[in-house]
């Protein structure tokens, strides 16, 4: 079997995002709008930490593949792409996580 990615979810949401029709749970949220999918998001994030404070792994799990799907979704209703996301975590990745808050916090 051949591993899954970020990548793939994200491609798989750009597919549903062009299709029409009412068989797509993806194209229903990119629908309602970034607004939206943001409330989704928010609510994912709540369930994930939830599951994490509880200690419940195979929740912690399902949680946070909604949550990641979910803002990718997001992503999308906003017009951000996964590689805008990575470029400014590779930035950051090039200094100390330390000193890229120090300077964050500066600016």
């Amino acid at each position: 079997m051949q591993r899954f990615t970020i990548h793939d979810l994200a491609a798989i949401i750009d597919a549903r995002a062009a299709s029409g029709g009412d068989a797509s749970y993806t194209r229903k949220l990119l629908d309602k709008g970034p607004a939206h999918c943001a409330r989704k998001l928010g609510e994912e994030a709540v369930e994930t930490i939830i599951a994490a404070v509880e200690k419940d792994r195979h929740h912690l799990i399902a949680e946070g593949a909604d949550l990641m799907f979910h803002f990718l979704v997001l992503l999308k209703a906003s017009g951000v792409t996964l590689q805008d996301v990575e470029a400014v975590l590779a930035q950051r990745t090039a200094i100390s996580g330390l000193e890229e808050k120090a300077a964050r916090n500066r600016d």
